[in-house]
């Protein structure tokens, strides 16, 4: 089994991909639409990316590119704890930089405004990506907010552990696939569906007509939310969780009648690493 993660190798995406598949190969890539793309192009046999942060929301790269540029969809999920650490080469000099994905910059926005207030920060497509810019600058100032596995990987020092802003820091993580794969190892906590709808244009009310459809036939929604179509300044599509019931395929076909376009983002077990 052929996995492609956002890597470099230290990344959560990596390391939740180990604790859940040990003996697949795993092919890193470095942003989640390479990874995605990929999978696309039959490259990989699945691929795991980050979906949601339990602190800063949906890692909306990753619905964008499932909306946008893909028919495949989530087979499984995974919850994974995301503890936070500070990197850096040395241990005896002031920072002045300090990067990381953006999700987990803005993880640890607390600390770093209490502890490093006129530190410049920069963005990167993965902490492991962080972890290996600072190993790549040894003599620079700088520092790399990232797992605790990507200081023994990289070869850092690790200046200051769980330094996120709370405790309950989570990470949903999708397996995108064709097919549903055996987790023998792991038990299910909850079976979900995700949708992502796109209204009739110029017509008032539309989340109420779609909110409707599920409530009437006492659908559990865990979660909705909007984002842009990237046609034009106004125009949205909506995506919401429900939890796994046999009514959704009614809901499915009544949206329809109304002039909404229903793509399955995926229909999926969720899985607690």
């Amino acid at each position: 089994m052929r996995l492609g993660v956002l890597g470099p190798e230290g990344s959560f995406t990596f390391m939740a991909s180990k604790k859940a598949f040990s003996a697949a190969e795993l092919v890193a890539y470095p942003t989640i639409a390479r990874t995605v793309a990929a999978f696309n192009a039959c490259t990989t046999d699945f691929a795991l990316v980050p979906i949601e942060n339990s602190l800063e929301g949906t890692v909306t790269m990753t619905v964008d590119a499932l909306y946008h540029t893909t028919e495949k969809q989530a087979v499984a999920e995974f919850v994974f704890p995301i503890k936070q650490c500070l990197l850096a080469a040395a241990t005896d000099r002031k920072l002045t930089t300090i990067v990381s994905h953006p999700q987990a910059l803005a993880q640890v926005a607390e600390f770093l405004s209490a502890h490093f207030p006129d530190v410049s920060l920069r963005a990167m497509d993965s902490t492991a990506q962080a972890a290996a810019y600072v190993r790549e600058h040894p003599d620079d100032a700088v520092a790399a907010i990232a797992p605790k596995e990507a200081a023994a990987t990289y070869g850092l020092q690790i200046l200051a552990e769980g330094v996120q802003d709370s405790d309950e820091n989570f990470t949903r993580f999708w397996l995108l696939g064709n097919e549903t794969p055996v987790l023998s190892a792991l038990t299910a906590d909850s079976q979900k569906v995700t949708l992502a709808l796109t209204p009739p244009q110029n017509v008032s009310g539309v989340l109420h007509q779609a909110l409707s459809v599920f409530a009437w036939r006492k659908l559990q929604l865990t979660k909705i939310e909007s984002r842009p179509l990237k046609t034009r300044l106004g125009e949205y599509f909506f995506v919401v969780d429900l939890e796994q019931d046999e009514k959704i395929s009614y809901a499915i076909q009544e949206l329809e009648s109304l002039g909404f376009s229903v793509k399955q983002l995926g229909a999926y077990s969720v899985y607690k690493l």
